[in-house]
């Protein structure tokens, strides 16, 4: 019980490593994304997500952590959707830039008039 209680604690002179945890996600990944993507091409951009739902295979989620110790110093995420084999659209931390904005908002637009 003892040891229990000091691992809350912190020991002083310890010190603590930052541990990465997930995919990293860019900017530049992001731009690339478009509408009408196949599932394969968004896994080469992208890379393999850190959760993928056996039960909703239009779901992939990716995840990057960076953690020292408990203290989570940064989280980033992104959810991307597929309408069959195609991307829909995503969603998460990053933005695309303006360019790539306006096709995914077309994109979500679509998928929202023809889930109607």
């Amino acid at each position: 019980m003892a040891i229990t209680a000091c691992s809350n604690i912190g020991f002083p002179g310890v010190y603590r490593i930052n541990v990465e945890q997930g995919n990293i996600i860019t900017q530049e990944m992001i731009d690339q994304l478009k509408p009408g993507m196949n599932q394969r091409q968004v896994r080469f951009i992208l890379g393999t997500p850190l959760t993928e739902d056996s039960f909703n295979q239009a779901r992939w989620d990716y995840l990057f952590l960076i953690r020292n110790g408990n203290d989570t110093i940064e989280e980033e995420r992104l959810t991307v959707f597929f309408d069959g084999d195609k991307l829909s659209y995503f969603t998460g931390t990053y933005l695309p830039s303006s360019e790539a904005a306006l096709r995914q908002a077309a994109a979500a637009e679509r998928a929202a008039e023809e889930e109607d």
